[in-house]
């Protein structure tokens, strides 16, 4: 095989027919991220067939002629293969031409699921025993996939490092991930999943005449002030207004349902609201913000279950809603976070995480060094 730019019509081609396609591979994700280089890559057959792609981003070093090489949810490649090495040879030849020193990606490979049920059994009787700092991986999965294992055997022969990730979320990219299944099922199907509670939850908000709509380019500002005003509460960091206003209008330009802005209102007030991106049949929910105030309107159920209702009528066949703490420990902040979604009775997802290449390991060594006293 080898590895050369495309077109970006020749990309989304191949992209949207990809069953690991998500939104940070797409080419608009470049447009959001103003301030990395980027280029459009495609693994080719002799045959001149195209296999495999990446949206990879550059950032230059200071002072150095030098970058760092980032692949967000990525790359999108077959990772069942038995001869995973030969997709990296060639990347890693482009990679020296384009004068990278370092490769951090965070493939899109699930290892381990496990079912709402199965968690919220387990809490249990982690409160009934009493005990203290356990977490998902505690638990055994419903479903795990042996071939995961094998891609990160293979990752480390080949000098792949796989980073430590922080509590709750990996450097990047969060490690674990909860999705909702919609394929096959009807949005009947889907409610009579939810929790007794969760689904009168949901009409006590319709009875409080909670109104969730789909907001415009004008809504911006009051999301973001909503948005910003969640952070301070629950002291998390959030970018400023200009990077939010910049993706909503560069994942419309490329398709109107690209992304969403959902609003979740009572009496005019806007109580909750959050992004939803859609890409080839995957739904994420990003930037979730709520008010401290009127929470008993439950307004964050309506929120996802309107939601969810546009993902099933877009044909989606997964609700991602996106990072979660592995932590099941009720003292942890992180915690109600989780609580909350396992409501809807979908499965926390494992992914083998983010890894570092080194091509030229002192500069790796010096790079991380730094980081680490940032």
């Amino acid at each position: 095989m080898k590895v050369q730019t495309v077109q970006k019509e020749e990309y989304l081609s191949f992209i949207e027919k990809h069953p690991l396609a998500n939104f940070m591979q797409y080419p608009s994700w470049a447009e959001v991220k103003m301030d990395w280089q980027h280029d459009l890559l495609g693994w080719f057959e002799e045959d001149g067939k195209m296999v495999g792609c990446a949206l990879v981003l550059y950032r230059k070093m200071p002072a150095l002629n030098k970058f760092l090489a980032y692949i967000p949810r990525g790359p999108l490649i077959d990772w069942k293969a038995k001869n995973i090495k030969d997709w990296f040879i060639p990347l890693f030849d482009h990679f020296k031409a384009r004068n990278v020193f370092t490769v951090k990606m965070d493939p899109p490979v699930v290892r381990a699921k496990w079912h709402a049920q199965t968690i919220q059994s387990y809490i249990r009787d982690i409160r009934t025993h009493g005990l203290k700092g356990k977490s998902l991986t505690d638990v055994g999965p419903d479903w795990q996939d042996p071939g995961a294992d094998y891609v990160q055997q293979v990752l480390a022969e080949m000098g792949w490092k796989k980073k430590s990730p922080e509590e709750g979320f990996s450097t990047v990219q969060p490690q674990f991930e909860y999705r909702l299944n919609l394929k096959d099922r009807t949005l009947n199907d889907i409610w009579k999943g939810f929790r007794r509670s969760w689904r009168q939850n949901i009409r006590k908000a319709e009875k409080k005449q909670v109104v969730v709509t789909v907001g415009e380019d004008k809504d911006l500002d009051a999301y973001y002030d909503l948005l910003k005003a969640t952070a301070e509460r629950k002291q998390f960091g959030v970018r400023n207004d200009a990077y939010f206003q910049q993706m909503y209008r560069a994942l419309k330009r490329d398709d109107a349902d690209r992304i969403r802005l959902y609003l979740a209102l009572w009496n005019d007030q806007l109580l909750s609201a959050a992004l939803m991106l859609h890409t080839a049949g995957h739904v994420w929910v990003l930037y979730g913000a709520s008010h401290h105030e009127n929470r008993d309107k439950m307004p964050n159920y309506a929120l996802h279950w309107r939601m969810i209702q546009d993902a099933h009528r877009m044909g989606a066949h997964t609700y991602d809603f996106r990072g979660i703490s592995p932590s099941l420990d009720a003292e942890s902040p992180l915690f109600g976070l989780l609580n909350f979604q396992l409501g809807f009775r979908g499965e926390a997802c494992q992914l083998i995480g983010e890894w570092d290449y080194p091509l030229q390991p002192m500069l790796y060594w010096a790079f991380d060094m730094y980081m680490r006293k940032r």
